[in-house]
């Protein structure tokens, strides 16, 4: 099937410091689609010698923000004053398939409510990262969040996953799709306001497949399109940091799940479980 014509997509990449990953991510870019692409980095660190550079190599261009606004604020950014029909919101570390791109979007033509589409992402040893999941419910939600790490075979994060099991084999609706590498289609990110802002990282990509599936878009696994993830460089150069992060924004999208009145005590015993668990993986980084 070909590529929609004329297909014309933003791809945004936020950055903090990158290395040489960044020029592996655009180069690869080049490979992954016939499209006309504009590429738009947009780089929350201080230093941009290496974006400029890879902006310049890759006729792209480089958005300052004047600071860190975290991941989804930088991405929202990135797609101000959007006008073509799609965008690509990933990862710095995401290495490109040839045909990756072009095949998101030819995903997205078989699946027209469609509101964002991800594709299979690959580990460096490549198995398959689960990146796409259903919704957390309470009990198996919370049960993953307090057990994945010290019991990784537990039953709550076992049911947790199990959505993930089944959208390995064909193209299915999932709950949420990993941010690390998401083709949106653009009337669907203007109409639910893009990334929610108030999460600096972290849970942005499960709260907008959220808000995505409430108004009645579909977020499609396409596990027949892959993508390769390098990883970890964040959690490698800055672990606590990036622990604390991921805690606030997990204690900030259960909060605001549960926020009846009356849920108020199940709200304290979350934020307590969070903060234990928290303690447990600083204290494991260390």
């Amino acid at each position: 099937m070909a590529v929609p014509s004329p297909a014309r997509v933003r791809v945004v990449c936020v950055t903090y410091h990158p290395g040489d990953e960044l020029a592996d991510f655009a180069t690869s870019l080049r490979d992954a689609t016939s499209a006309d692409v504009d590429l738009v980095l947009v780089d929350n660190g201080t230093d941009h010698t290496v974006t400029e550079r890879v902006a310049r190599e890759h006729g792209g261009r480089v958005v300052d923000p004047g600071g860190n606004l975290g991941y989804g604020r930088a991405a929202n950014l990135g797609a101000r004053e959007l006008d073509q029909d799609w965008l690509v919101v990933a990862n710095p570390d995401i290495v490109w398939h040839p045909g990756s791109l072009d095949g998101l979007l030819e995903a997205a033509a078989r699946h027209p409510r469609a509101g964002a589409l991800g594709p299979g992402i690959l580990n460096v040893d490549g198995t398959r990262y689960p990146s796409a999941r259903a919704l957390p419910s309470l009990t198996h939600g919370v049960g993953h969040a307090l057990l994945a790490r010290l019991w990784p075979g537990n039953p709550w994060t076992r049911a947790y996953q199990r959505h993930q099991e089944g959208v390995l084999a064909s193209e299915e609706p999932a709950g949420w799709l990993s941010g690390a590498c998401l083709l949106l289609r653009a009337d669907a990110f203007r109409e639910v306001g893009g990334f929610d802002e108030s999460y600096f990282m972290f849970f942005e990509d499960v709260d907008l497949g959220e808000r995505l599936g409430r108004a009645g878009w579909t977020n499609v696994h396409v596990p027949g399109v892959t993508v390769t993830h390098v990883g970890g460089t964040s959690w490698r150069e800055r672990p606590a940091t990036m622990i604390r992060a991921h805690h606030a924004s997990a204690a900030r999208y259960l909060s605001r799940r549960y926020h009846r009145w009356y849920q108020w005590p199940l709200r304290v015993a979350l934020r307590a479980g969070l903060a234990l668990r928290q303690a447990l993986e600083l204290r494991r980084a260390r």
